[in-house]
């Protein structure tokens, strides 16, 4: 071996990769952003989860058990209700993922201790919530000793055995059409490129709207396909329910297909090379994955991860998919969700448009 040679070739690559200023920003920039996210952003400890508190009772000792338990900072007591409907409604919405129910026999339940005086109605769709649940059933009670029944009544909503699939399942459609229609879609326009078939196509009168739209149409049937064989096999395998409109979900689904493969156009006006596009997708996916909820608390995150969270598609994408799945809910209860993820599509498919007729120009 020839340590000259050997030595040119190294130096050549390092060459290679200072120009090619993409690469070279992934290199430092996937580290940066895991090291990022995993050391200010994902938190394991469950914290502000949005409450609500019916207090059927409302005496001076209930409203002092509701002010202790909300200090404890694991609920974010947002709604005093004062109706069932109310916090049925509000758990069916999303807009709460823990009710505080106060029955009107409170202080008797004290005095007696022979069953729960508190009863906790849960969110079940989510595992981080049941966990907050298990953690809130051991919360000291006043004049409750360790010999008398638990304080605190757990009622697990949507997911009374506490399957974990029924919490992943819904999540992992869009975990798979996040990974398949970002990548599918901006390798494929990148290929293209490469090819010298993009060139071919500058010289037809289709407009830039038309070129785009109609290379990404067919993955918007594999998308479908690959959504259809998630629900098929959670339901054989997992026996996942299907409690809300399945047009709907469809609807919701097809919305997040359009959204992904937008994010993929724009991807593909990014890079320039099959590798660039791979590697760009993978940085899309990584903060998807990992803020929106799937994985880790969405509540325990910080503001300032929320608000970056709540710019990604998966984000809303798994409010919808969990919210028609598992607790029933149709698309005009989950409106914020479903206007996000349409105001995502038509601003980064308008953004991608946008820069295919610069770079053809």
């Amino acid at each position: 071996m020839n340590l000259r040679r050997l030595g040119a070739i190294v130096v050549k690559e390092l060459r290679q990769l200072r120009r090619d200023r993409l690469t070279f920003a992934m290199i430092i920039g996937i580290p940066t952003l895991q090291l990022v996210l995993f050391g200010y952003a994902i938190n394991m400890d469950v914290r502000n989860l949005d409450a609500a508190v019916l207090d059927q009772a409302n005496t001076a000792r209930s409203r002092e058990v509701i002010a202790e338990m909300g200090a404890s900072q694991v609920l974010n007591l947002r709604y005093s209700l004062s109706t069932q409907k109310q916090l049925q409604d509000l758990l069916r919405e999303g807009k709460i993922s823990i009710a505080l129910v106060v029955p009107a026999d409170f202080e008797a339940r004290l005095e007696r201790a022979d069953r729960p005086a508190l009863q906790l109605v849960v969110d079940g769709s989510d595992q981080v919530v049941q966990s907050a649940a298990r953690q809130l059933a051991a919360f000291p009670l006043p004049g409750r000793s360790s010999a008398s029944p638990a304080g605190v009544e757990v009622l697990n909503l949507y997911n009374p055995q506490r399957l974990a699939p029924f919490n992943t399942v819904p999540g992992l459609i869009g975990v798979i059409l996040t990974m398949t229609m970002v990548m599918f879609t901006a390798i494929a326009l990148v290929r293209e490129r490469e090819r010298g078939n993009m060139e071919m196509l500058i010289t037809t009168p289709m407009s830039p709207w038309e070129l785009t739209i109609g290379k990404v149409l067919p993955f918007v049937g594999i998308g479908l396909i690959q959504a259809s064989l998630v629900l098929l096999l959670g339901k054989l395998l997992f026996n996942v329910p299907m409690r809300g409109s399945l047009t709907e979900l469809y609807l919701a689904i097809l919305v997040f297909i359009c959204a992904s493969l937008a994010l993929g156009v724009l991807v593909s006006t990014l890079a320039r090379s099959q590798f660039q596009a791979m590697q760009m997708a993978f940085f899309s996916f990584l903060p998807q994955i990992l803020l929106s909820g799937f994985m880790f608390p969405f509540a325990g995150m910080p503001k300032a991860a929320q608000w970056l969270a709540e710019l990604l598609p998966l984000t809303h994408f798994l409010r919808l998919v969990r919210g028609i799945m598992l607790r029933g809910a149709g698309l005009i209860e989950l409106w914020p969700a479903l206007a996000a993820l349409l105001l995502f599509t038509l601003l980064t498919l308008s953004l991608a448009v946008t820069r295919v007729h610069k770079r053809l120009d």
